[in-house]
């Protein structure tokens, strides 16, 4: 998936999942621990990177988020639900194999439903069929 020069819904959306898990995680231990260990600082300011890369529209943000969720999952899996899902749907490759086929086939339903709307130049709520999708 290639970066669009213009923010969009879809964006604009999994930045704020980013910033949202940041801010969830920077909460917990071993994170919030006043003087964290070197390994856990690191992965907080890959996080943290991460974030802001992808915010920027840099092209290594996708690389780098599966490397992040994927070293979430083995380093601190009793952190992933503080984190969206849609965050190892966007990033896929490896963090795909941290999903249930029923996550999979849905998320695939909306990324079809996107890419229609986007060939017949309609508008699309991405958060709106997420919820429908997700909801029913």
């Amino acid at each position: 998936m290639l970066f669009e020069d213009t923010v969009t819904d879809f964006h604009t959306y999994h930045v704020n999942l980013l910033k949202l898990a940041y801010n969830n995680l920077i909460k917990q231990e071993p994170f919030s621990n006043p003087a964290p260990n070197p390994i856990d600082r690191e992965f907080m300011e890959q996080f943290a990177e991460l974030a802001e890369g992808f915010e920027q529209h840099q092209g290594w943000a996708f690389e780098e988020g599966q490397a992040v969720m994927t070293r979430l999952v083995r380093a601190y899996p009793q952190l992933v639900h503080l984190v969206a899902r849609d965050l190892f749907w966007l990033f896929g490759g490896d963090c795909l194999h941290h999903m249930a086929d029923e996550e999979l086939e849905l998320f695939a339903q909306l990324d079809e439903a996107r890419a229609e709307a986007e060939r017949e130049n309609r508008p699309f709520d991405y958060l709106a069929e997420r919820t429908r999708l997700f909801n029913t």
